[in-house]
């Protein structure tokens, strides 16, 4: 078999991971006794995989996660105290898609963004779009977004994610247009894609975080009915680690 010209053709055509697959088939002795359905099998089978894997590379880079967290590391046994049935849950994935919501709650250091950033890793791997933003940080770039007149595309990408991780809600007031702003997100987003939220408050202080008391029934009821709660409590896992780095 001519190895350049097959190599060359499979790189023209941009099967990147047959040529890949068919280099290391190509030196390894063994394949010889391969048959030629085998051979295609073996190509087909490393090309898909190729692909797979850089469309997961490029999910993750448009989610912008954080943290560079995977469901595999979260610690069961760790000190925090939540409902491992609805952790499993999440970590299933479903819930994404039937278009639900999900709300992380518990004290600072615990973990919440960390957890919220391995479900969205979960979610890159299922095929599904995140995108994760601190709350703070997303009300001020649509205060500024609404300046240069770019706000509408803003509100539009910010609704086309299947899983849009709003992380910190409630850090600082929800007030001036940010209501606004919020609301049109979540309007968007409602019955078609899924939020999770994460918080240091209780889900039944969200309410008074928000400004006016009208967008706040709005926002709460298309953000808050069909959400998963998943409530976190143990000491702060950054406290701990101060506290071991210290000690070593």
């Amino acid at each position: 078999m001519l190895k350049h010209p097959t190599l060359n053709l499979l790189q023209q055509l941009g099967l990147a991971g047959m040529a890949e697959a068919f280099t290391r088939l190509a030196d390894n002795d063994e394949s010889d006794n391969l048959s030629h359905a085998e051979w295609l099998a073996l190509l087909l089978d490393h090309e898909a995989s190729w692909r797979n894997n850089k469309r997961l590379a490029l999910r993750l880079r448009n989610a912008k996660l954080h943290h560079p967290a995977v469901p595999e590391d979260i610690i069961r046994r760790a000190p925090r105290e939540y409902d491992r049935s609805i952790l499993d849950l999440l970590v299933a994935g479903d819930w994404i898609r039937k278009h639900e919501n999900c709300a992380i709650v518990g004290p600072t250091g615990i973990g919440k963004s960390w957890l919220a950033c391995a479900l969205g890793h979960k979610a890159c791997r299922d095929n599904h779009s995140v995108l994760y933003v601190r709350m703070p940080t997303l009300l001020q770039s649509l205060e500024q977004a609404r300046g240069i007149g770019s706000l509408p595309a803003r509100l539009k990408s910010l609704s086309a994610a299947e899983l849009l991780i709003l992380d910190d809600y409630g850090l600082q007031p929800i007030d001036g247009n940010a209501p606004h702003y919020l609301l049109e997100i979540l309007e968007g987003r409602y019955g078609r894609r899924s939020t999770l939220v994460t918080s240091q408050f209780p889900v039944a202080k969200w309410h008074e975080k928000i400004s006016d008391p009208t967008y706040a029934d709005a926002i709460l009821d298309r953000l808050v009915h069909n959400a998963h709660r998943l409530e976190m409590s143990g000491e702060s896992m950054r406290r701990l680690r101060q506290s071991a780095e210290i000690q070593t």
